[in-house]
């Protein structure tokens, strides 16, 4: 009978070294991330090379069995495993399981080193987006002991089962397969079946590596609403002795996703919004506890979202498992990112055919993506023949699902790469990287009107928001307050259009970015509705709540903002109620009703006021104050900047670098200007002394992203272009600033 020996405790740790003799290093307890912090205190400056992991097993203490495998569910991004000085495998891609045949190598005392290696390379994927690549053995180790009669467990990481559940009628038809090793006469298989409270329906002996069952009246995966799940249990027997057993959750569902009325689940329209998720934590890095993935679960069940994007790479298996008991449709991905490397054609196939294999039994996944913002350089060739290969590869290893990919603002509605995966997404930032947030409905009416038969969705779209505070929300502010105006205005575009057949908010929660500097926190992004460590909820979570959730309840937003100037403020309330009441000092202002979940109060502000908001059976409460001059804690301020927006000359009735790019640009010599500017910007990042590109999580200066520019101010515009390794010197600075003091805006018609 198989056996699992978890072997997370008690490894030696050693960092920068590939040396399988070294044995100087601390002892570390698994899961472990050597990026934890230097990840995500920005300067793009964290430690990427090898570091040696090192664990002695002891054959006597090991259960009796015929074949060991030592499993690796993480190990990021590349890795070999050693006996004493012996190299086994290597494995390419950080986020799947793969396993190791240790059985001919174990002795007495037997030394595993594992040598795991996150360096740059033009390989494996990712090399090149906007998130930390944390480097270590993330995720559990584990020694499987099995007979030599065996589900198969060299199959790319695989369960050795795989289920295809078919809706017909009021049944369903269940195949199921599985992969064997060594299958012997007079060994035999069991198929059990079994509902979601383990009572048995249904069982078939055979020595067939497949098998087929009937669900009468079958129970569907039915999302939220009801996410049944059945189980199917494989055994090898052997006069009466298992010799070998694995088992799998599944669902019984059909789903459909329709150009014209958007996500159809069990043959009801059954609308995908919801949100990404990138995995790590603030100090933890990629090394998750399972209580980690519970809470995210719960936090992203209380928004009401319906769907996530596991973005960008496979997600811990544990998560999949949580999505499928809630009822969460999912996005599941590799990392093909940003950089298209013709060197990286076989890592993408690779981690395609991990993914699938691995996750093949979840019910709650529907879509497999292909890449994400892989064309923002212009799609080619080699990258569209790479795509085709993917898409094919899915299609074959799994009949049942749908493929996708997540386009950039910038890549062309025409380009033959939007025409290769089944459904499309775009992920679009118009309102925080340039344009404006009124843009958005009116381009996926566009693309609809010229493509009706393609599926339209939103991959991502979001904004930053920080500690800061205003009661004049603008965009690139990085307050709180804008944050919420920006997905006020997105939902109420996006969730009124019901043929866009999914769209999930780029983040969930705020994540590591080691090469950002602006916000005024380096080192991460945050676009999240929540803080990196969890202990926030943003204004704007509320906002999705308000739309998604039916839990009743009441949100007064602001309640960081306490000091504030203006004699009369602006106060806003979200609820999934009809009709809120608003009290100042125990004084109702009233009550009001919005179609659009967001109420609106005018409240007087005067000495301090303790507000409070009703709705039904709901109350929330907060406090504002009456000051004379704005609270300088809720001004952003750039850590490290070179110059702070505060800090800039402005002259009445001229420009400055606190002026955006499409203003300048709407004058004669503000064009000419920023002409001037955007050539020296280009001739920068043409090449460096070697005349190598400079580029950045696969940015380059184009044509169409120096338009997407025009929502920036010149101030933030310069400090983005660290990104790209372009920087501007203080003095650089303020002469642009005394150049545009010199150009008198126009006359507003």
């Amino acid at each position: 009978m198989r056996k699992i020996l978890n072997l997370n405790a008690n490894w030696m740790f050693k960092k920068g070294t590939d040396d399988v003799t070294a044995r100087d290093g601390e002892q570390i307890n698994l899961p472990h991330c050597w990026n934890a912090t230097d990840g995500q205190d920005g300067g793009n400056d964290y430690f990427r090379g090898a570091c040696l992991y090192v664990k002695t097993l002891e054959k006597a203490s090991l259960p009796e069995a015929d074949r060991y495998f030592l499993e690796i569910r993480g190990a990021n991004s590349s890795a070999d495993v050693y006996v004493g000085t012996e190299k086994l495998c290597h494995h390419d891609g950080g986020y799947s399981t793969w396993r190791v045949d240790l059985t001919d190598k174990l002795t007495d005392k037997t030394d595993i080193a594992i040598v795991v290696d996150n360096s740059p390379n033009e390989t494996v994927y990712p090399q090149m987006a906007d998130f930390t690549f944390y480097g270590g053995i993330y995720r559990d180790v584990n020694l499987i002991c099995v007979n030599e009669s065996h589900f198969d467990l060299e199959y790319y990481g695989a369960p050795g089962i795989a289920i295809t559940p078919t809706v017909e009628g009021e049944d369903a038809k269940v195949e199921v397969e599985v992969y064997v090793k060594n299958l012997k006469e007079p060994q035999k298989i069991i198929y059990t079946l079994y509902d979601s409270e383990e009572k048995e329906l249904d069982k078939i002996e055979t020595s067939d590596t497949k098998a087929e069952f009937l669900i009468k009246n079958v129970h569907l995966w039915n999302g939220r609403i009801d996410p049944y799940l059945y189980c199917l249990e494989a055994e090898i027997v052997e006069n009466g002795d298992v010799l070998d057993n694995v088992c799998s959750a599944f669902g019984c569902r059909t789903f459909k996703i329709d150009p014209e009325n958007g996500f159809i689940l069990n043959g009801k329209e059954y609308p995908l919004r919801g949100v990404s998720r990138h995995q790590d934590r603030l100090g933890i890095g990629n090394a998750l506890l399972p209580e980690h993935h519970e809470e995210d679960i719960d936090l992203i069940m209380e928004m009401g979202a319906t769907t996530i994007r596991l973005a960008h790479y496979q997600h811990d298996q544990y998560f999949y498992d949580l999505c499928d008991k809630n009822g969460l449709v999912i996005w599941a991905e590799i990392p093909y990112i940003s950089k298209h490397m013709p060197t990286g054609r076989e890592n993408t196939i690779s981690q395609m055919t991990e993914l699938i294999a691995q996750n093949y039994n979840h019910p709650s996944i529907v879509v497999w993506g292909l890449s994400n913002e892989i064309s923002i350089a212009g799609s080619n060739e080699d990258l569209l023949e790479n795509h085709r290969i993917l898409n094919d590869l899915a299609h074959e290893m799994d009949k049942t699902r749908l493929t996708t990919i997540a386009a950039v603002s910038m890549c062309n509605i025409d380009d033959p790469y939007i025409q290769i995966p089944d459904v499309v997404s775009y992920n679009h930032y118009f309102g925080w990287y340039g344009g404006d947030t009124d843009m958005n409905g009116p381009w996926f009416d566009k693309f609809h009107a010229k493509f009706p038969n393609i599926p339209i969705g939103m991959s991502e779209y979001g904004c930053e928001a920080l500690k800061w505070h205003t009661s004049d929300p603008r965009q690139g502010d990085y307050t709180e307050e804008y944050q919420a105006y920006y997905h006020e205005e997105l939902i109420k575009q996006l969730f009124t259009r019901k043929y866009i057949w999914a769209t999930h908010v780029w983040n969930m929660f705020d994540f590591g970015a080691d090469a950002r500097s602006e916000g005024g926190e380096n080192g991460q992004n945050h676009k999240g509705l929540m803080t990196m460590d969890r202990k926030y909820k943003k204004d704007s979570f509320y906002a999705y709540k308000a739309w998604l959730s039916d839990e009743p309840f009441v949100h007064l937003c602001g309640k960081r903002y306490i000091d504030r100037v203006e004699d009369v403020t602006k106060v806003t309330v979200y609820s999934n109620l009809p009709e809120v009441e608003l009290f100042v000092n125990g004084e109702s202002l009233g009550k009001k009703t919005a179609d659009d979940h967001f109420f609106r109060f005018e409240v007087p502000n005067v000495g301090e006021s303790t507000l409070v908001a009703k709705a039904g059976e709901c109350c929330d409460e907060g406090i504002i104050r009456k000051v004379d001059k704005m609270n300088e804690d809720y001004l952003l301020k750039e850590q490290g900047a070179v110059l702070n927006w505060f800090d800039v000359v402005e002259k009445e009735g001229y420009f400055s670098l606190n002026d955006k790019i499409s203003d300048i640009m709407s004058c004669l010599r503000g064009k000419i200007w920023f002409t001037k500017l955007g050539l020296k910007m280009k001739k920068a990042m043409s090449g460096d002394e070697k005349g190598k590109k400079k580029e950045a999580m696969g940015f380059e200066l184009s044509e169409d992203m120096m338009k997407m520019m025009g929502g920036f101010t010149v101030l933030r515009l310069t400090s983005m272009l660290g990104l790209m390794n372009l920087s501007f010197t203080k003095e650089e600075l303020l002469e642009m600033n005394a150049q545009l003091n010199k150009i008198k805006k126009p006359r507003k018609k």
